[in-house]
């Protein structure tokens, strides 16, 4: 798998942000099949980054409502990863 195939963007929160600022950890919203390993090199080839360490989280659909009508929301899977001191992407600087 290709490392733009993995890595699908950048989540962006307050949350998301908090965690930015205080702890040097960013959001992406990854592909299903991704495992950390993965994650992590995809990461490093794409910002020329060290990254020290790989959250997943797997973000179960919701159920939305509109009218009579009822759905769901798409199920995704979320990475948090926390980069080496010093070191930042700036496509998450605003």
């Amino acid at each position: 798998m290709d490392a733009r195939d993995i890595i699908k963007g950048p989540i962006v929160t307050e949350k998301s942000m908090k965690l930015k600022e205080d702890f040097n950890k960013y959001t992406f919203k990854v592909d299903k099949k991704a495992n950390k390993i993965q994650i992590k090199q995809a990461v490093e080839e794409i910002f020329k980054v060290k990254v020290l360490s790989v959250a997943i989280i797997n973000v179960l659909p919701k159920r939305k409502r509109v009218g009579q009508h009822v759905g769901y929301t798409a199920a995704y899977k979320k990475a948090v990863c926390k980069l080496a001191d010093g070191q930042k992407i700036e496509a998450f600087e605003i």
